[in-house]
């Protein structure tokens, strides 16, 4: 009884986080004939999802908007206007967004062989159900995913409306109303672009995949085999959330969802062996970040970037390995430099799951496994993520408690399309903004800009190149402030990525485009851990009970790899392993891991003893010559390094033969 009790009262506090810092968990919890509506609403999405994945889409215009159909209704059904209204019941204002959701949506179907046939131009009646679905789009989005992408759109329309009163390079002719609104409903070009049908086939399917996973107990198997990896180690409870969260959070695709449930678990443990309440609540909310970035799902940013970076899924999630070994090696090297400097050891036996219950749920791995073996063979994304269902129901029912029963099937389908209506929400409304800037050409406009701007201070084409790697990269984090995983995505590489690709034609070697992808998404994500706003640090502190500002600093400097790594593969395509020999690739990844555990020892201030502040700068400097792509650099990064260390080794054993004479 007690053990439920407690139970009950972490779940009532993970809701309240979540409903805090995560828009997508603020949902009414109706009850009575309306929550049986929402209910078969919602199996209703998942079963159209499934079939047209099964049997073959619709045609771009009527799979997009039914699927934009269910998300709408179900946004105005679940969704509050305002987070602290009366959640149990739903306002009569509420009932008319959903008729006119449907009613909009319904249009497309309805009428698609008289609007296919126009050409440029809409009559009275569509130009009333375009500006309506325009404005369902940007509540929807506002309700769903938050106020930052929200803002950003209707900055966009205004500037799309009255681009003859913009100043200098910024200006253009401007749309009329009935442009801007044909252009956003009534083509490919706006909310029933890319993003949206991305969403309405791929990431659906995948969100999905990863429901039926949680119904298997997957998420507490993560936790297990974690603390059967590692819970022993040198502050065994930290490189537990690292483990549990990486592979937890590529699943999630949120930073703050996998924050506040794996930190649930972690953070506590954590504090209870001897860590900071901001340093422990930083090593949750930086694992779980870094989830976004991990392969194989990558937060579904992976779908997305097939589409818009053109090239296949194998090579996305090839490419981002490399980095995401880096990041987690650099916090998990961190936390144990942090446990060593402290004196913490790792859990007792005790506190640890036997060997033997963690090897007989083993088989929760084959759905992941499968799915990556089937990408790599070129099965289709569709195909991949119904087949990953099917093999996640079959495997589960090898064992009694991770079976999917009838009632965790019903409950899978339910999850997943509530999962997917934030990704819906942000995906049409990030639609808008790619249209305006397709319209309008804001995108060169702004790359030019920025290009520019570096030119202004560069002495160099080299330091031109850094100064826009630079202005881009700050341009990614407030962009990304307090949007989700494939809102942040669709905005940085829209808005933000142009400007490195502008520059390509200043360059002897051009950064391929890839790695420009790959730059901006990296920035958008870390915006999560970056102070002030730093949702995933706020988030932690709910948990930990530390401070916002100071837990998101150390968030940062744990996650210190994703402020550099970009910079370097952008530099050196081999550590996406875009380009190069086997040979050329894996000494990047030795120097770069050298050099990061140089970087961690700096930032805590710790190696084989304490670091004063004059060693701290000089190990970092050597970590950073050691990371950065150059021949000459590493050798001298690695000497450097090797004198570093044998100082570390003679000074510790000098010190400890004091300590052992003094004692005498």
């Amino acid at each position: 009884m007690t053990d439920n009790r407690a139970e009950n009262q972490m779940t009532n506090d993970q809701q309240e986080i979540l409903q805090k810092y995560d828009a997508e968990s603020n949902t009414r919890d109706v009850t009575g004939f309306m929550a049986k509506v929402i209910f078969f609403t919602l199996i209703a999405f998942s079963l159209f999802q499934i079939y047209t994945g099964a049997f073959g889409q619709y045609t771009a215009y009527i799979q997009r908007t039914v699927h934009l159909g269910f998300a709408l209704t179900l946004i105005f059904l679940l969704f509050p206007a305002r987070r602290k209204t009366q959640k149990s019941t739903i306002p009569w204002y509420d009932y008319i967004l959903v008729i006119l959701s449907i009613a909009v949506c319904a249009y497309w179907p309805v009428y698609y062989d008289t609007l296919v046939q126009q050409i440029g131009s809409i009559t009275d009646v569509q130009l009333v159900i375009g500006g309506i679905a325009i404005l369902l789009v940007l509540e929807g989005a506002r309700r769903a995913v938050g106020l930052p992408i929200t803002i950003i759109a209707i900055a966009f329309l205004l500037y799309a409306i009255f681009g003859r009163q913009m100043p200098g390079m910024l200006a253009h002719r401007g749309l009329s109303l009935e442009q801007l609104v044909n252009s956003m409903f009534f083509t490919t070009e706006g909310i029933l672009g890319t993003p949206l049908q991305v969403s309405s086939t791929y990431i659906f399917l995948f969100l999905l995949f990863g429901a039926f996973l949680v119904q298997t107990g997957v998420g507490t198997y993560f936790n297990d085999l974690a603390l059967a990896l590692a819970g022993r180690r040198t502050g065994g409870p930290a490189k537990v959330a690292i483990f549990s969260s990486a592979l937890n959070g590529t699943i999630s695709g949120s930073s703050v969802a996998n924050t506040v449930t794996t930190g649930s678990y972690t953070i506590p443990m954590m504090k209870k062996l001897g860590y900071r309440n901001n340093f422990a609540g930083a090593v949750e909310a930086a694992s779980s970040t870094g989830g976004q970035i991990m392969p194989p799902i990558m937060g579904a940013a992976a779908f997305l970037m097939i589409e818009f970076a053109g090239v296949g899924y194998w090579e996305i999630a090839k490419a981002a390995t490399i980095p995401a070994i880096l990041y987690f090696s650099g916090i998990w090297i961190m936390t144990h430099l942090e446990a060593k400097r402290l004196g913490l050891h790792g859990l007792k036996k005790e506190e640890i799951p036997s060997k033997i219950s963690v090897l007989k749920k083993i088989h929760l791995l084959i759905p992941i496994l499968a799915i990556v073996l089937m990408l790599f063979q070129g099965f289709s994304i569709e195909r991949t993520a119904l087949y990953g269902i099917a093999i996640t129901i079959l495997v589960s029912l090898f064992l009694k408690e991770t079976r999917i029963t009838p009632s965790r099937f019903i409950v899978a389908l339910q999850s997943g399309a509530r999962t997917a209506l934030g990704v819906a929400a942000a995906t049409a409304c990030a639609g808008i903004i790619v249209g305006v800037v397709t319209k309008t050409g804001l995108g060169l406009k702004l790359g030019n800009g920025l290009v520019g701007l570096a030119e202004t201070f560069a002495t160099s084409v080299n330091m031109q190149l850094m100064l826009t790697l630079f202005f881009t990269m700050i341009t990614s984090i407030i962009l990304g402030m307090g949007s989700p995983t494939t809102a942040n995505y669709i905005i940085t590489s829209t808005i933000a990525l142009p400007a490195i690709l502008a520059l390509n034609d200043q360059l002897e070697v051009a950064i391929p485009v890839l790695a420009g992808h790959m730059f901006v998404f990296y920035f958008g994500i870390v915006a999560d851990i970056t102070p002030p706003v730093a949702l995933a640090a706020f988030a932690a502190t709910g948990i930990s009970r530390g401070e916002p500002i100071r837990t998101g600093v150390n968030a940062s400097k744990l996650a210190i790899a994703a402020y550099i790594i970009p910079y370097m593969f952008v530099l050196n395509p081999q550590l996406l392993m875009i380009e190069g020999t086997v040979a050329g690739i894996t000494w990047s990844l030795f120097s770069a891991l050298v050099g990061m555990l140089a970087i961690s020892a700096g930032m805590i201030g710790f190696w084989y003893r304490k670091l004063n502040w004059m060693e701290r700068i000089i190990t970092v400097v050597t970590g950073l010559v050691l990371i950065y792509p150059e021949g000459t650099t590493d050798i001298i990064g690695l000497v450097a390094f090797i004198v570093l260390f044998v100082i570390q080794l003679f000074t510790r054993q000098d010190k400890q033969v004091k300590a052992s004479g003094s004692e005498a």
